[in-house]
Formats: structure tokens, C-alpha cells, sequence
């Protein structure tokens, strides 16, 4: 059997659209490689599928490499785990977490099931530009937005203190890396 999945983006180029054609005995690391060239990411990413139901809510996980396992669902890894061990009918979504760390991903869909066979996964039809891989935001910016010397304090606590009567060079002497904490 030969599957038909479409992914596509709600983020960059609305006109992003990547279709790959793979034998459903490929494995799910082989359409990670195959979505990886066709967009131009490095493989330095810890990605991730997600089988999803109807509304894309997140079922079954297949990582990249071996993982903690979630009691809910067995542990499936990419390089192990084929195609049609979990996608069985036209229509299943999944979507591939590109940026674990922003949690951006590309929906996907198998679109057709036809007769015949294939070596691999191949992209046959690759439109639009794909967004950038990773975020260059600092994931941290902006949280709190504060001075250093403030950052801790929240209002409530400079309402009920007066920040002149803490000594922050007192702090400066404090050392743990001589193991006596613990």
C-alpha cells in the first residue's frame, strides 16, 4: 500500500504545503527525513508525531529517540515504529512537532490509500516556504520585565517591604560550590 499525507502550517506562508507519498511499510523515521529535506531543517531537533482525533487532540506519541513512557500509551520510537502499525485509514491526522521548545508543528493528513508499493517516503509535491525551524526568541524575554536587582519582587512585596532595607551586596559572599548544602 502507498500512503497520501499532506501537512501544512498555520503559521509563515499560508500557501506551505509539503505532499509525500510512502510505502506503509516505511518507517516514521523515514517520513521525519523525508519532511526535514523538504523544508531544508537540520536533524538536530528532539521532533516528535502525534496521532490526533478529529479536533487534533493529541493520542499516541512516536519520538525520535526512546522516552520516559506515558502510562496512557506504549513507548513507540520513529526508527521502529512503520507507518502502518498505527495509520490504517484515509483521513487519520497527525501532526510533527518541528520546534519542541515552542511546541510548533505541521498538521498532517492522510489524504489517500492506493494499491502498490514504494521504497521509502518521497515528497511529491512542495509548495509555499516553510517557517523557520526554530523561534529566535529567547524563551525567557520578557518574563517579568523587571531591573535585575527586581526581578524577584513582585508588587505586593514592595508594598508590604521597603526594598532600601534589603542589602542585595550580602548575597554576593553566598557560595554553593563548596557542597555544604547538601
Amino acid at each position: 500500500m502507498i500512503y497520501k499525507f499532506t501537512f501544512s502550517c498555520e503559521e509563515g506562508d499560508p500557501n506551505f504545503r509539503r505532499v509525500f507519498e510512502a510505502d506503509a511499510d516505511a518507517t516514521f523515521l523515514q517520513l521525519h527525513e523525508a519532511i526535514l529535506k523538504s523544508v531544508g531543517y537540520p536533524d538536530d531537533q528532539m521532533t516528535s508525531f502525534f496521532l490526533c482525533n478529529d479536533e487534533w487532540e493529541k493520542g499516541q506519541e512516536v519520538t525520535l529517540v526512546e522516552m520516559d513512557s506515558n502510562f496512557e500509551y506504549d513507548n513507540m520510537v520513529m526508527n521502529e515504529t512503520r507507518l502502518s502499525d498505527l495509520i490504517e485509514e484515509q483521513g487519520q491526522r497527525l501532526i510533527y512537532i518541528f520546534d519542541p521548545m515552542f511546541e510548533r508543528y505541521f498538521f498532517g493528513s492522510l489524504k489517500e490509500i492506493k494499491a502498490g508499493s514504494m521504497n521509502g517516503v518521497e515528497c511529491v509535491e512542495s509548495t509555499g516556504k516553510a517557517p523557520k525551524q526554530l523561534k529566535s526568541e529567547d524563551p525567557l524575554a520578557g518574563v517579568g520585565g523587571k531591573a535585575d536587582n527586581d526581578f524577584m519582587f513582585d508588587d505586593e512585596f514592595k508594598d508590604e517591604y521597603d526594598l532600601n532595607d534589603i542589602d542585595y551586596e550580602g548575597f554576593q559572599d553566598l557560595s554553593f560550590d563548596d557542597g555544604t548544602m547538601f
